[in-house]
């Protein structure tokens, strides 16, 4: 991608160039709405706590995220009172959730 708050996304996702805002937008968002905590687990592993009530939205998204960037693998499940949502990706893939994290630590404080 060519504008500089994207240079991240890699060549292999498949969204195309004008709808990776928007996508970004809606991650946001979530990360605004409903991300509770974020938990680095290992350089290619992340876990969120998000609100519940997120739910749907959260599995629509990641559905249509693992579509267009297969790398990803998300693992969602209710976890005491919480969703519990698994991040990972291959080592060579990093700097895309290197990316993610500090999207969602700026959602948290906003």
């Amino acid at each position: 991608m060519t504008t500089d708050s994207q240079a991240w996304v890699p060549e292999s996702c498949t969204l195309p160039s004008g709808q990776r805002p928007l996508r970004l937008a809606e991650f946001d968002d979530l990360f605004a709405t409903a991300l509770l905590a974020q938990q680095r687990l290992s350089p290619t592993e992340l876990l969120w706590r998000l609100d519940p009530t997120a739910e749907a939205i959260a599995r629509d998204l990641i559905g249509r995220e693992s579509s267009c960037c297969s790398f990803f693998s998300f693992n969602l499940a209710a976890d005491t009172g919480t969703l519990r949502l698994d991040v990972r990706v291959p080592a060579a893939h990093v700097d895309v959730l290197d990316a993610l994290a500090l999207r969602a630590t700026a959602g948290m404080t906003a």
